[in-house]
């Protein structure tokens, strides 16, 4: 074969291998990409040997003769040390400080941010019992479960002043998304956290973009061909207002030197449906986002922020004032975003903790609340000791603001995965634990167990009050699965919750009896602690 001929395949053969590899592999073009320098170094490895298989070189000796296979090696090694130095430069062990200052953290009072719970804001599912009830919702939807299967995301957001969790559809196998991938995904799943209601969703147009395709189609690849240089961390499923699902693709920022000191800069939100997109700043990602930054991103800039402010040596020797996370996190629902909650404990892996932090997964904004108390698994452990008998597993807790009292509030689950009860445990005094069957009953032997323990904050948030007179109007009602009455006295705006289970003696009250409440002020329904 003529020499010119040789050439133009071999650089054919390159170019192919090439394309082959950015179609597969999706490197971003941009110096800070770490895949972005190994296609290089793999590139030149390629050529070079495509070289030496042609030139017959197979010895060091005939390496070494040859200009081409010496310049393509310097070439590479070049290459090879600036991104070992680069990955150096960049690492916390030369830049301690301006790792720990990734994250701005605002010390703020746990009982002026934190409201007293409200009911309709608190998640009761995690996402295992989540995706349970997702599963279980797909199979009875004759018509789709043997051509699709629910998508593991489960991505946890706030909708329309609601904790819920979404995942769309995927197709059920390579062969069903050849028979459909021109329909499209037609549903999505929603979960309301605090009612277990699961909705199947069908939408008027499809989701053609999603992570279940494998061509152009493929999420990933369609935001890589329209932003070759951006780097996306890890995505997340979310939708509108409106129910219009998105993809949120958050972009990779780096702080320090060529791959250190991650962030985000960036935010890509990709209608799910048509592929359009549209790129902002994280200050002007809209407010519906709830996932901007990614909550294993948060807790690692914590960590540096807790760890590295003393410098390098001291987070691994001396370890003075060091402090990280606990493993383990939560979400929380608060000022119409999601926070990421976890603790905040010392170094030294003893078993309690200093504070916690809730970090806004759409700003960033970080705040720590100096609560000293046990540690998240801790408190499960105690809780799970409440009702050793029926073998209950805890959820990671989250945070609760409980007659003024720092609690952590948790579902007890069965070997099922099923949540059967719920447990509150004071945080500062692990020991004082409540359960009940529901959120209502659990919150109200809690208040009791506070009162008959003398634990208060020392604040008017909560405190339980005592009213007499007579009952000029009673309901009935049954919330998940237990009665209750509702009492109005005479002079009284207020109403009172009196559960069956716990006051049965107020079946045999009508309207123009006298009692006395006591009871936990709300906003207008007051939780009744005592009846006389």
């Amino acid at each position: 074969m003529r020499k010119g001929k040789w050439k133009l395949l071999l650089v054919l053969a390159v170019l192919l291998a090439a394309g082959i590899y950015y179609y597969v592999a999706l490197p971003a073009i941009n110096l800070h990409s770490s895949g972005f320098w190994i296609f290089f170094i793999v590139l030149g490895l390629l050529i070079l040997a495509a070289y030496a298989s042609r030139r017959q070189l197979r010895t060091v000796s005939e390496i070494r003769e040859s200009r081409f296979m010496k310049a393509g090696l310097v070439a590479v090694g070049a290459v090879v040390l600036v991104y070992v130095v680069g990955s150096i430069l960049s690492s916390p062990i030369v830049n301690a400080r301006k790792y720990s200052k990734l994250l701005t953290v605002e010390e703020r009072s746990f009982t002026e941010d934190i409201q007293p719970v409200d009911y309709s804001q608190i998640p009761l599912l995690d996402k295992d019992s989540a995706e349970l009830l997702g599963n279980r919702k797909m199979g009875s939807m004759v018509d789709m479960v043997s051509q699709f299967e629910v998508s593991d995301l489960y991505s946890q957001i706030n909708y329309q002043g609601k904790p819920v969790r979404v995942t769309p559809l995927v197709y059920a196998s390579p062969v069903k998304w050849l028979t459909n991938q021109s329909s499209g995904i037609p549903a999505y799943i929603m979960i309301d956290m605090t009612t277990q209601n699961t909705e199947l969703v069908q939408l008027d147009e499809p989701i053609r973009y999603s992570e279940a395709e494998y061509l152009n189609r493929n999420i990933y690849r369609h935001l890589r061909f329209r932003y070759p240089t951006y780097i996306f961390d890890q995505l997340s499923f979310e939708i509108n207002d409106e129910g219009t699902p998105y993809w949120i693709c958050p972009v990779k920022k780096f702080e320090v030197g060529l791959f250190g000191g991650q962030t985000i800069g960036r935010v890509v939100l990709c209608n799910a449906q048509t592929g359009e997109c549209t790129d902002y700043a994280l200050e002007d990602c809209p407010e519906w986002v709830d996932r901007a930054n990614p909550a294993d991103l948060l807790i690692r800039l914590y960590d540096y922020h807790g760890t590295l402010s003393g410098g390098y040596i001291n987070s691994v020797f001396g370890q003075k004032g060091c402090l990280k996370t606990t493993e383990g996190y939560n979400y929380m629902a608060m000022e119409d975003d999601v926070w990421v909650y976890t603790g905040v404990t010392s170094v030294s892996g003893d078993r309690s903790n200093v504070g916690f932090v809730l970090m806004n997964q759409r700003t960033r904004e970080t705040r720590y609340y100096e609560v000293n108390g046990a540690e998240e698994y801790s408190a499960m452990e105690s809780a799970e000791g409440q009702v050793q008998n029926l073998g209950y597993q805890a959820t990671f807790p989250i945070l609760l603001n409980i007659s003024g009292e720092p609690t952590y509030f948790m579902a007890l689950k069965d070997d099922a995965g099923l949540v059967k009860k719920y447990a509150m445990v004071n945080i500062q005094k692990y020991q004082n634990v409540a359960v009940g069957d529901t959120v209502a009953l659990c919150e109200e032997a809690y208040v009791q167990l506070l009162a008959s323990n003398g634990i208060s904050s020392g604040t008017d948030t909560g405190q339980l009050e005592k009213i007499s007179g007579r009952i000029t109007r009673i309901a009935q009602s049954v919330i998940d699965g237990n009665s209750h009455f509702y009492l109005v006295l005479e002079g009284s705006d207020l109403i009172f919750d009196v559960p069956v289970q716990e006051y049965l003696k107020v079946v045999a009250l009508t309207e123009g009896d006298q009692v006395t409440i006591e009871y936990l002020e709300g906003d207008p329904v007051c939780t009744v602690t005592g009846l006389e």
